[in-house]
């Protein structure tokens, strides 16, 4: 796919991710309860949870937060990379994705404000406000990083290992529903911004990069050895007049 074909796709995709989730934090703001559903999907949590799903559901909420995504968003810039010097590059353009997703993030999180379900329904630790979530928002950042690596790779099975790493990252954000910390709409105000967020850094990662790093093609940036000048393939081959 062409430079621009990417940068248009991935710019109409954020655009309509940041739409969404601007009309949605003005409900949120405007409104000041939970909105239509979100009381209905808490109070179903609360009276359905067994032991084991419990333990499961903490046991995946956590890995949406701490080191595991980050070490996650490294391994998606390894598995971009064909070279060494390109595996780094795009690794800390990941970690530098997430990393300044979730600062973005705590702003609009402070910002709005957003008060959690009542306490006496936990299931497990939370802290700050409740919109949007910041277990959803780093998990789906985590995943659409880890699902652009594999498909930049193209491997076989590519599909399918996609739609596991999709899974994880809505789980995790299901999760937080079913524990009681977070009401639905703070997650599906996490997976917009994750969306419209990667987009954003897309879009300016291609169109900044250098050719060679966005098709795969060797280095063009290398300089000729100091006091040897290119030679014209058009002189090879050709012998010297007597």
């Amino acid at each position: 796919m062409k430079r621009a074909d990417v940068c248009d796709t991935a710019g109409s995709v954020g655009l309509g991710a940041w739409t969404a989730f601007g009309v949605l934090t003005m409900m949120v703001i405007g409104d000041g309860k939970p909105l239509y559903g979100d009381e209905d999907l808490s109070s179903w949590s609360v009276a359905h949870r067994p032991a084991v799903a419990e333990a499961l559901a903490r046991g995946l909420t956590a890995t949406g937060t701490g080191v595991i995504p980050y070490a996650l968003a490294a391994l998606a810039g390894i598995i971009a990379g064909r070279t060494l010097r390109r595996r780094a590059v795009a690794a800390a353009l990941c970690l530098i994705c997430l990393g300044a997703g979730q600062a973005a993030r705590y702003g609009v999180m402070t910002l709005v404000a957003r008060p959690r379900p009542d306490r006496t329904d936990w299931a497990t630790h939370a802290s700050g406000w409740a919109f949007p979530s910041g277990h959803t928002t780093t998990a789906a950042l985590t995943a659409g990083l880890l699902v652009i690596a594999v498909c930049v790779r193209a491997p076989r099975g590519r599909t399918l290992l996609a739609l596991v790493i999709g899974c994880w990252g809505a789980l995790v954000g299901l999760s937080r529903v079913y524990l009681g910390v977070h009401w639905f709409t703070d997650v599906l105000g996490g997976w917009l911004f994750a969306i419209g967020w990667l987009g954003l850094c897309l879009c300016a990662a291609v169109w900044r990069l250098p050719e060679w790093f966005i098709t795969g093609t060797p280095d063009t940036d290398q300089k000729p050895t100091e006091g040897h000048a290119p030679q014209d393939p058009g002189r090879r081959g050709r012998s010297r007049p007597a």
